[in-house]
């Protein structure tokens, strides 16, 4: 049975830098994890940050992309630690799918903050995401779930 990786904070576990989660109803999803399918995983905290914890959003600068909280830390080792956590993962269960929180400078994966905490969004991808999807995992998040469903039904 296909595994999926999935974003905790989507299960309710309160991992949001805020303190919060994003707790996502969905009766799939519900027999997904019956099933034990889901592999959990929040990227930031992986990598070994906090909650709650200071806004963080990526900037990119020529080449370079580096991810800043609010407060102006370089987080950018954390950010990446816990992508190569969520591949290694991956990895360990075969994962083809991920399910991963839109907007995020960890999981977005068509959009994101621009980097100026002015709440505007860009297209645009999170460090998980991108290594995800650098090594061959299709990134879902909750906007294009049902397309997730229609994909592993099929398959």
């Amino acid at each position: 049975m296909e595994k999926i990786l999935i974003s905790s904070c989507f299960l309710g576990n309160k991992v949001r830098y805020d303190g919060g989660d994003n707790l996502l109803t969905n009766t799939t999803l519900k027999r997904w994890k019956e099933d034990n399918r889901l592999v959990v995983i929040c990227p930031e905290l992986a990598g070994g940050l906090n909650t709650p914890r200071a806004p963080a959003e990526i900037q990119v600068t020529g080449e370079t992309i580096i991810v800043k909280t609010i407060t102006g830390q370089d987080v950018t080792y954390a950010f990446e630690h816990g992508a190569n956590q969520a591949l290694i993962l991956c990895q360990k269960h075969n994962i083809r799918y991920a399910l991963l929180k839109e907007s995020s400078p960890s999981c977005g994966s068509t959009s994101i903050y621009n980097g100026e905490f002015s709440q505007q969004k860009i297209a645009g991808q999170g460090v998980t995401t991108a290594i995800l999807r650098a090594n061959g995992i299709k990134v879902f998040s909750e906007n294009n779930l049902q397309a997730l469903i229609d994909e592993l039904t099929v398959s």
